[in-house]
């Protein structure tokens, strides 16, 4: 089933760099314009200055400079900014962290950083539980052909109900931590090295009976599947058939999903009324009062839409001031017809009945619209998806529960991907706390 094996990580010389937070960053997707001007002015050698480089724009394309990224990784591995382990090791990684919108909801994800052997989706040992977009592989291909490393974690859930390999690990983070970070959410990163050998041969052997679903990281592992076939295409190299991930136990009390919300634009004489109406085909539609936005926007409208979620499919609608509705899908809706196509599993998710009922059947936003994003956009905070609406940017706005860890679980084994961005797993995966350089002279 999976294998794993230890590796040479390459990291960050802190005699060089000082504070780790200066330089590492969140996943290239999560890294904002404002976020990257910010990153930049850090450190000249925060890491944004290679997987988010000024002018990549996060797409492949003319202006994306992959060669300058790769000059700057090698000129910063020969000052010895970044320097490699002398020794194979597994990385515990923990995450402290507060649940957003939720004070006092402290919590601690653990898992662990090694190499994990690229694995077709058709050998059904790793699983996608989402569907991807073309443009964002196209980006990181290119960026991973230039500089032939991987910077940030593919996230990889196993199931382990006894968490037998967790004990395994626990031994490893009684002592000070080999790295340690405060990112700009507040979440603490720390990381310890794990290079025992019988230890390593131990947690290696537990993870090779098991599959593996991937939470966060899609488009980062079919870029690592299309290259690691591109080398096989050109003789071999057994270090693409790999790449670097955080392994996490999906049964922890760790583990957090956030709803994305959707914000839908630019649609052809949008109307609130005729909008109710085609909706009310399949939804109980209830008007809600916005008090403003502590009580309507913040924890407030979160608990309502999440108690109207308990026994049947829920999503919150907004299209500006005094266009607020709760849609509760109706207990004798037909489905049978626009849903023929739909895997059991997934028709009563949340996510999946608004993209097929509301945005294909209601707003006649096809699939390969939403996958080109031509009227969608992601976002995870509910105000920023309200203000989206509010100043004019956009029709309406959906606002989601989560999706629980069971549909995902399910439907990712059954071979059936939810739409894009259906999960928010939080705290995201530092990159720049390890880095798997294909080239490292030391091996893996």
């Amino acid at each position: 089933m999976a294998q794993i094996i230890p590796f040479r990580a390459l990291h960050y010389n802190s005699g060089l760099v000082g504070d780790l937070a200066n330089v590492v960053t969140q996943p290239y997707d999560k890294i904002s314009p404002e976020m990257q001007a910010r990153y930049y002015g850090l450190s000249p050698y925060n890491l944004a200055r290679i997987i988010r480089r000024k002018g990549g724009g996060g797409r492949a394309g003319a202006d994306a400079d992959y060669q300058g990224a790769a000059q700057d990784f090698r000129d910063w591995i020969d000052r010895g900014v970044l320097v490699s382990d002398g020794e194979p090791a597994l990385y515990v990684y923990h995450q402290q962290y507060e649940v957003p919108g939720r004070p006092g909801d402290g919590r601690t994800r653990r898992g662990f950083i090694g190499l994990g052997r690229l694995e077709d989706y058709g050998a059904r040992i790793v699983h996608r539980h989402e569907e991807t977009l073309s443009g964002p592989k196209a980006d990181r291909l290119e960026l991973l052909k230039a500089t032939r490393a991987h910077f940030g974690q593919i996230f990889l859930l196993y199931s382990d109900p006894e968490g037998c390999i967790e004990h395994e690990l626990d031994a490893y983070s009684v002592a000070n931590p080999w790295e340690r970070v405060e990112d700009e959410y507040g979440t603490v990163h720390s990381v310890w090295r794990l290079a025992d050998p019988l230890s390593i041969e131990r947690v290696v052997g537990m993870m090779g009976e098991k599959k593996l679903v991937i939470a966060d990281g899609h488009h980062r592992y079919e870029t690592a599947l299309a290259y690691r076939d591109l080398r096989r295409g050109q003789g071999g190299d057994d270090r693409a058939e790999y790449v670097m991930a955080t392994f996490v136990r999906m049964e922890t009390d760790g583990l957090t999903i956030l709803p994305t919300h959707r914000v839908v634009h630019s649609l052809a004489g949008f109307d609130w009324t005729a909008f109710c109406a085609a909706a009310d085909r399949f939804f109980e539609v209830k008007a809600a009062a916005a008090a403003g936005p502590e009580s309507e926007w913040g924890a407030g409208f979160a608990a309502r839409l999440a108690e109207a979620g308990r026994d049947r499919p829920a999503l919150g609608a907004y299209a500006g001031p005094g266009r607020l509705a709760v849609l509760r899908l109706r207990p004798d809706a037909d489905l049978t017809n626009v849903l023929a196509d739909v895997p059991p599993g997934q028709r009563r998710l949340d996510v999946v009945l608004l993209h097929r009922l509301i945005l294909q059947v209601a707003f006649g936003i096809d699939r390969q619209a939403v996958s080109e994003e031509r009227n969608l956009r992601y976002v995870r905070e509910l105000r920023t998806a309200a203000e989206q609406v509010e100043s004019g940017e956009a029709d309406i706005c959906f606002l989601m529960n989560a999706t629980p860890m069971k549909a995902v679980r399910d439907n990712a084994f059954a071979g059936d991907p939810l739409p894009q961005k259906s999960t928010d797993f939080y705290p995201k995966l530092l990159s720049g706390v390890t880095i798997y350089w294909l080239d490292n002279p030391a091996g893996i």
